[in-house]
């Protein structure tokens, strides 16, 4: 437990260091994650051996994590779809010429992960790069995390009824009640200190968008990590687990706060 605590407390500062740094600094952290990350994700599935078709994967990955448009990264190397077809086209070649030595369900693991953990960073690194970005950044953190620990705290305290035992028993209905309330406290609260940016009602809902997601990508890993029998992703973070294992909420999270278009609606 007291190497739990000095890691998290370390990590914390240093994370938050950087994300107040902004800049190449933040998003230099964000790109390191996401490789750390989905390392953790291809060994995790056993995709280690295949190499060049875990190299597509990683190009892809990135590729999608870095967001071109904006000025800081614009180097005349536009974000497009056609990118993620040849990537996709490439990983279906490996499978061809390895005459089925790399199968199309591994093609698709890799493929899926790349989606997946290139677009959550993509989202945390773009938030941060907003008009006022620190701010909105900070905002869908401190939601998150706090999130998390209202749920933890009610569920121990009050916890009954299983939200979802087949996929992470430990949860409870109460706990996730009490994480959406948490949430949303803490969204009014950013409302209440900086209302040129955020109104009350926009706050509401992101808290209670950030709550819900949050919680649906803490039970998607946790239903990736039963299904390969594992409790953490990696060892990078001792008494935390890996990078994915931190971020699970994280990838849901920032990328459903922009399609939904949360940080620009006027409530």
């Amino acid at each position: 437990m007291k190497q739990r605590i000095i890691t998290g407390v370390i990590a914390a500062v240093a994370f938050l260091a950087l994300l107040v740094l902004g800049g190449y600094w933040y998003s230099g952290l964000i790109l390191i994650m996401a490789i750390i990350g989905y390392y953790e994700y291809i060994r995790m599935f056993g995709l280690l051996n295949h190499k060049f078709a875990s190299f597509v994967g990683y190009l892809l990955m990135l590729w999608i994590a870095i967001p071109w448009d904006i000025d800081q990264f614009n180097i005349g190397m536009p974000m497009n779809n056609n990118v993620i077809w040849l990537a996709m086209f490439l990983l279906l070649a490996v499978n061809v010429v390895s005459k089925n030595r790399f199968v199309i369900d591994q093609a698709a693991a890799l493929f899926l992960g790349s989606v997946y953990i290139g677009y959550g960073f993509h989202y945390m690194i773009s938030t941060r790069l907003l008009d006022s970005g620190l701010f909105y950044t900070l905002l869908i953190f401190v939601c998150v995390w706090l999130s998390d620990a209202g749920a933890y705290f009610v569920g121990v305290k009050f916890g009954k009824h299983p939200l979802w035992p087949t996929i992470s028993p430990k949860k409870s209905i109460e706990g996730s009640i009490g994480g959406v309330v948490v949430a949303i406290i803490a969204a009014i609260i950013f409302a209440i200190i900086k209302p040129e940016l955020l109104s009350v009602p926009q706050a509401l809902l992101i808290g209670l968008i950030v709550a819900v997601f949050g919680q649906f990508g803490d039970l998607i890993q946790s239903a990736y990590k039963r299904i390969k029998g594992i409790k953490d992703t990696g060892t990078i973070l001792p008494g935390h687990g890996g990078v994915l294992d931190r971020v699970d909420s994280w990838l849901i999270v920032f990328p459903i706060i922009h399609l939904f278009g949360l940080l620009t609606l006027n409530l």
